[in-house]
């Protein structure tokens, strides 16, 4: 699903249960995280819940890097987060990605006033782990 279908879809839901759902049922539709990810190194701290999250770099030649990601967590809210985030950020370009505020479009979804303070802080590690993954990318290739 892409990021204007998500938006869309969260403008036509007037209830914040009806999105709370509807985030819970993004987060269902997440690939399976392959177990040999849940590791140590791809943990995002700052989370409140368990949350993994796995960076796959490809060169793209002067376009830059692109970047597709893979990720779980034990919460099933935090997983339709990670979902929103990979709807928005995954098989972008680290530039695209860099260029990009997240946090924005969390508030513009309105979920930072109706998610817990822990769940906002958890969600803004996950932004930074996905821009730090974009700078080395672009790093490496520089």
């Amino acid at each position: 699903m892409d990021i204007d279908e998500i938006i869309d879809n969260f403008a036509v839901l007037d209830d914040w249960d009806d999105r709370y759902r509807y985030v819970i049922e993004l987060g269902r539709e997440l690939e399976p995280l392959p177990e040999a990810a849940r590791k140590d190194a791809n943990k995002v701290q700052g989370c409140a819940s368990q949350v993994w999250l796995s960076t796959s770099v490809k060169p793209n030649g002067a376009g830059g890097p692109i970047l597709t990601f893979a990720g779980d967590s034990d919460a099933h809210i935090v997983r339709g987060l990670i979902a929103i985030l990979f709807a928005f950020y995954s098989g972008k370009g680290a530039r695209d990605i860099l260029d990009h505020d997240a946090i924005a479009l969390f508030n513009k979804l309105g979920l930072r006033e109706h998610l817990t303070p822990q769940r906002s802080n958890g969600f803004k590690s996950m932004v930074e782990r996905i821009k730090r993954d974009a700078r080395s990318a672009l790093a490496v290739t520089a």
